[in-house]
């Protein structure tokens, strides 16, 4: 934003959030639309400043942008001030409610269009004239009769199920603050820190600047929770620091987006993603955040396993640090800069809502900046505040949008029939179902952003992964003896053997028997590992060619090929489909903190091995024996029904190639 009037502008939308927020009791339908309103604006007016080539668009464009804005801001006011007459005619339409329903709908998929490109555009137009007419021309299970045009734009824009439901009023509370947050910690002085840190942490290891992009990914992820933020703010140092070093630059390129991805993973932000799984589940934020640090680690370890091998093959030598550069040292000059990150955790482990704990983490930030030799001032502050709103626009505007796609799912039932679609295909079983659920990540992942590929899949998925996690426990509690009489009379209908009864009985006897039968923490677990799957799944999107943002970002520092950088990225970023699996069948996320380290311990070695597996080399390259006692290495150190002595098994098996290829090399 380069306009004084449209940064002053987007200065007081960010305090009117604040706010909104904290004080005002302001309803979620009108606080939606008007955070949908203010960001169209923003994007049409932005349009009308210079480009990088110092071009302004022509008149016409001009006019028109100008005219989006007043239209964008004529929708909220619209809603404000005749929502009451809407209800008062029974929901019944009158010329104008088509108009302005009509444009808001052309409105998020015109905007949609600009900031994410033609695939949600084209997702959103298809799911419209689904719901209209084309489901009553669809065979088989995913037929639908089709709704009047009123109804479908009632259902869009004046109810809580449309554009302006859960996932709009997410983005204007949670995703909103946590950017601004973001934006005030790196306007601190913040990102300097983190990458000085990484690399007195991480610059000592075998591949050196490689392990300082992992590092420092993950420590600037956990405040900005965007991974082509952290590609832009990160990658400008490391991606040059690996190229330096000797790393190929599309590899370099790669281990950055591949360690950004992350960084949507990595508490305690976890980007827009862990805010709508917590309006989806119920369950506490704080909770989504204590079980992630262990999963974000086990794929930050993967890409370092990665950066490790191939620093081994190419030679590449520790980064030699300059004399009295140290982490104490970076920490003795930066300590400040952990204030604001420990304000958040302290609010939010004391009970103050996340919203209340991001404003609070903010002052500390400006106090924090005090501290340093560069406070920030009312220009900083000032400049931190639009640069958040700037970061918000395409979020906030897809969040909007999608939820036209949301509306669609949940009215015509399309959810219960993919779910019934994908349970004949995968036959119950829960792995098939796994693979299946993760080609159509990869599928959305080719057009919808990461946030948006995870809403759509959680929509269709979950309910059907929770169930098939979930009949494990629940058949070893049909096993007890002491069952209730209730549920033995259950069992009766079905023969009385459990197994036959779980295969045969309906999901809605299922569901009353889990609530009877399993602990309500572990039920809650259990929803939560289904949408931590989907929610992992669903960040190959950043490195996912043709879209992969990410990897476009990076690719532009490296000055490499987007396409070829995002099939490195990909590469890379393995553990996005490694570590669900762990979700899926162990206690990772289920159990107590023992059995969480458990699986944590075993599974570092079994990802180790699975690199080297993938990279065909761990100290030198593989031959045919080596590389299958990697393979069934892996398989035994991350299948955790196998037990503590198939992990030793396969422990021992890692251990004896890497001590064999380093006498080899002796």
């Amino acid at each position: 934003m380069k306009s004084p009037l449209l940064r002053w502008a987007a200065f007081l939308f960010a305090l009117f959030h604040v706010y909104t927020n904290v004080f005002a009791s302001l309803s979620e339908l009108w606080f939606s639309a008007i955070h949908f309103g203010g960001f169209c604006a923003l994007c049409a007016l932005m349009d009308n400043e210079t480009n990088a080539d110092g071009q302004r668009p022509g008149r016409l464009r001009q006019g028109i942008n100008i005219a989006l804005a007043l239209l964008a801001v004529a929708v909220p006011a619209y809603l404000i001030l005749f929502e009451d007459a809407l209800y008062a005619r029974e929901a019944e339409f009158v010329f104008a409610d088509y108009l302005v329903a009509g444009v808001a709908v052309l409105l998020a998929i015109e905007f949609t269009r600009r900031t994410s490109g033609w695939f949600t555009p084209v997702l959103i137009a298809v799911s419209l004239c689904y719901m209209l007419f084309l489901g009553r021309y669809t065979p088989g299970i995913f037929s639908f009769p089709g709704l009047s045009l009123e109804t479908v734009l009632y259902r869009s824009f004046f109810s809580a199920e449309g554009m302006f439901g859960s996932t709009a009023n997410i983005s204007a509370t949670y995703v909103f603050m946590f950017i601004l947050f973001g934006s005030f910690l790196l306007k601190s002085g913040a990102g300097d820190f983190i990458v000085k840190l990484a690399r007195c942490l991480a610059g000592r290891f075998v591949g050196g600047a490689g392990m300082v992009a992992v590092v420092g990914s993950g420590l600037m992820g956990s405040v900005s929770g965007s991974a082509v933020a952290n590609v832009v703010s990160t990658g400008v140092i490391t991606i040059p620091m690996m190229k330096r070093s000797g790393f190929p630059a599309q590899f370099a390129a790669g281990v950055e987006a591949a360690a950004s991805t992350g960084g949507a993973l990595m508490p305690p932000i976890m980007g827009a993603g862990a805010f709508v799984m917590a309006g989806y589940t119920q369950i506490p934020y704080t909770q989504i955040v204590a079980v992630s640090v262990l999963p974000a680690l086990l794929y930050f370890l993967t890409v370092a396993f990665f950066v490790r091998i191939e620093a081994k093959r190419l030679g590449i030598t520790p980064e030699k640090l300059e004399k009295g550069e140290s982490a104490g040292a970076v920490l003795r000059e930066g300590w400040q800069f952990i204030l604001p990150l420990g304000v958040l955790v302290g609010g939010l482990m004391l009970g103050y809502t996340a919203i209340l704990s991001a404003v609070f983490a903010i002052f500390a930030c400006i106090v924090a900046s005090w501290l340093s030799p560069t406070p920030m001032k009312w220009q900083e502050c000032f400049d931190a505040c639009v640069d958040g709103v700037k970061g918000t626009i395409m979020t906030a505007l897809l969040l909007v949008a999608i939820g036209l796609v949301i509306n669609v799912v949940i009215t015509t039932g399309v959810g219960n029939a993919f779910s019934l679609m994908i349970v004949e295909w995968a036959q119950g079983s829960l792995f098939m179902t796994l693979v299946l659920v993760a080609l159509a990540s990869l599928i959305l992942g080719i057009g919808l952003p990461v946030t948006a590929a995870y809403i759509v899949l959680a929509t269709l998925s979950a309910p059907m992964i929770y169930d098939l996690i979930a009949q494990d426990y629940l058949l070893q509690a049909l096993q007890a003896t002491d069952l209730p009489t209730s549920v033995r009379a259950t069992l009766s209908l079905f023969g009385g053997d459990p197994v036959v009864a779980l295969r045969e009985m309906p999901l809605e006897m299922r569901q009353l028997l889990r609530t009877e039968l399993l602990d309500p923490t572990l039920l809650a677990g259990m929803l939560l590992s289904s949408h931590l799957i989907i929610f992992w799944l669903s960040q190959d999107s950043n490195v996912t060619p043709p879209v992969c943002l990410a990897a476009f970002a990076a690719a532009g520092i490296a000055g490499t090929n987007p396409n070829a950088t995002g099939m490195t990225a990909w590469k890379l970023a393995k553990g996005l489909y490694l570590v669900p699996l762990l979700f899926a069948y162990s206690p990772l996320i289920t159990g107590t903190w023992p059995e969480r380290l458990s699986v944590f311990f075993w599974a570092c070695m079994g990802l180790y091995a699975a690199a080297g597996f993938l990279q065909w080399r761990l100290e030198k390259p593989l031959n045919p024996l080596t590389a299958m006692m990697l393979l069934v290495a892996a398989v035994l150190m991350m299948w955790y029904p196998f037990g503590i002595a198939y992990h030793a098994v396969g422990a021992a098996l890692l251990f004896g190639v890497i001590f064999w290829q380093k006498r080899s090399i002796a």
